[in-house]
């Protein structure tokens, strides 16, 4: 597996450059205290704050700060650092979810054809009556269009339910 050092604002965090997950996600995961989940709180608002700010916003050292941060990122909790786009530079981009049902055997394979696609942002698995939910970003109506073409044409690939967003009303994603 091959790793990439991520450095943003004095914090750097190992990941996965793959996946973009930790490289030990599947371990125990250590509890979190309060301090912890302030941390993340903090970075979740702004994941470049230094971490001399970071230590001044909690009332610690700047080194303990940095000591919590480095086992936060060690542990796997903090699996990378990323950017959020505003609102603004999304407006004109359509998103939506894409509920899909598949075969059982296909999971793999439709897995493999999805990641072709860019307008896939991000796939999960789920229970209930569909098997994925394909989150996808679009330029314009007909890119969706497309997009959702090539899905239902995917091998394994049973049954689709689009639900195109409107607009955000709680962000909570860290």
């Amino acid at each position: 597996m091959s790793q990439d050092n991520v450095e943003s604002a004095g914090h750097s965090a190992r990941k996965d450059s793959s996946s973009g997950q930790s490289a030990d996600n599947f371990g125990i995961m250590p509890e979190l205290d309060d301090t912890d989940r302030q941390i993340i709180a903090l970075l979740s608002t702004n994941a470049r704050m230094p971490v001399a700010k970071l230590a001044q916003k909690l009332g610690l050292a700047r080194t303990t700060a940095q000591a919590r941060l480095d086992r936060l990122e060690r542990t796997g909790i903090i699996a990378g650092y990323t950017l959020r786009l505003s609102e603004g530079a999304l407006r004109g981009q359509i998103r939506a979810t894409v509920l899909v049902h598949i075969t059982p055997a296909a999971q793999t394979a439709v897995l493999g054809q999805l990641r072709r696609l860019t307008a896939v942002e991000r796939v999960h698995t789920t229970s209930g009556r569909f098997d994925l939910a394909c989150q996808l970003r679009a330029g314009s109506t007909g890119e969706l269009d497309q997009t959702l073409d090539s899905i239902g044409e995917i091998e394994g690939v049973v049954a689709m339910e689009t639900l195109v967003h409107l607009s955000t009303r709680i962000d909570r994603a860290v």
